[in-house]
């Protein structure tokens, strides 16, 4: 991740697996083998990873042999284009707040997958890009989880 918040994307690369995936699930983006997760990078994240006000609150984490497990909540406001997390939309200048649960496949210590899974209906309802009437969801949810953990 030090290497992704650099904009150092041969870094980043050198942290993987010959062969690894990357998705997104809330947005669908993503990449798979060197050159999609390459591509991916360059063009959905360097350089647009997060905001300046970008505040990662960790949750939990789990460690064993094959994976990293991380939830965390992440802050920010609306100020820039963020490719992976909302591709092709433009900044708003809403605040948001957003539970990310992020799975990391690991083998020969090196990143074979990244699975990230976020609420991407809830996401777009805090920036004004969905009404949330008649659907089955609660925004406000990730600000919940962070009252029940004492943060």
């Amino acid at each position: 991740m030090q290497a992704e918040l650099a904009a150092d994307l041969d870094a980043t690369m050198e942290t993987m697996v010959a062969n690894p995936h990357l998705i997104n699930l809330g947005s669908g983006s993503g990449g798979v083998g060197q050159e999609g997760v390459r591509k991916f990078y360059a063009e959905q994240l360097i350089g647009q990873f997060f905001p300046p006000d970008a505040e990662f609150v960790p949750i939990s984490r789990t460690i064993d042999g094959k994976r990293l497990v991380d939830e965390v909540v992440i802050k920010f406001t609306h100020t820039q284009k963020i490719g992976h997390l909302l591709p092709s939309v433009e900044p708003t200048g809403r605040k948001v707040t957003m539970a990310v649960v992020v799975i990391v496949g690991l083998q020969d210590e090196k990143v074979s997958y990244e699975h990230i899974y976020w609420d991407q209906a809830g996401l777009l309802v805090q920036l004004g890009l969905l009404n949330p009437k008649g659907l089955p969801i609660d925004p406000t949810a990730p600000k919940r989880l962070l009252e029940a953990t004492g943060h």
